[in-house]
């Protein structure tokens, strides 16, 4: 304990609107909390539209590493399906593919140079993206199909790239959604984002990468069943 009481270990996710959802009904946030209850506080620092830039833009004003806020004992790094927009169609979200790769690898940087090393981050690629039910999205705000699954792929193979060089763990879900000829249209809610099907997916692949980071994390405070209800000072007031 220390002068600040209790400090929970925080386990960061980091990304874009498939992030700041992640605490929907369902989501695969909210679910990674669930399992780490009493171990870890699981902050949603999502940022619905945001892209890699942007987001390298804000990180140290939203992550930093003072010693009355605990130790940081992971970091997901979700960001790819804003970055991948056509340049053409969507020039506000897009970042170029080898901007993007780049951001990444500055994003784990950052993280470093706060005390969180590259063994403690967790990439996640975008996903794939249905272009039919995602058209019909972009149809009713006036728009045109503005992201194609094939460029989604480009990204989502730099940011695999970006974990190798870096050291990194990484969740390809790109290709995962897709392997044994999944239908991956499932996972998604109108094309782009995740449907309960897929945060039930996404949560199931991250949480082996994620319980190896914090396996070792102790429960807070004893089991009911460990305190002495004669003495339960003994046990509580550590």
């Amino acid at each position: 304990m220390s002068a600040f009481g209790l400090l929970w270990p925080r386990v960061i996710l980091f990304g874009d609107s498939i992030t700041q959802r992640s605490f929907d009904q369902g989501g695969w946030g909210a679910a990674i909390a669930n399992r780490l209850v009493r171990k870890c506080d699981v902050l949603n620092r999502g940022f619905s539209g945001y892209n890699s830039k942007w987001a390298l833009n804000i990180l140290p004003k939203i992550l930093t590493q003072p010693a009355n806020q605990g130790t940081i004992a992971a970091v997901t790094v979700f960001f790819g399906a804003n970055d991948s927009a056509l340049k053409d169609v969507n020039p506000v979200q897009h970042i170029p593919l080898t901007e993007y790769a780049e951001n990444l690898k500055c994003i784990i940087e950052y993280l470093k140079s706060i005390g969180v090393g590259e063994e403690k981050v967790i990439l996640i690629t975008p996903p794939p993206l249905n272009e039919s039910a995602w058209e019909k999205e972009c149809i009713a705000k006036d728009s045109i199909l503005n992201r194609y699954n094939s460029v989604t792929n480009q990204y989502a193979e730099a940011c695999v790239k970006v974990a190798t060089e870096c050291g990194t763990d990484v969740l390809d879900l790109w290709n995962l959604m897709q392997m044994e000829n999944r239908d991956f249209t499932s996972y998604l809610l109108d094309g782009l984002h995740l449907s309960e099907k897929g945060n039930t997916f996404l949560e199931s692949q991250l949480w082996p990468l994620l319980e190896k980071k914090i396996e070792r994390l102790p429960m807070i405070l004893p089991h009911w069943s460990e305190i002495d209800h004669l003495n339960p000072e003994a046990s509580l007031l550590l």
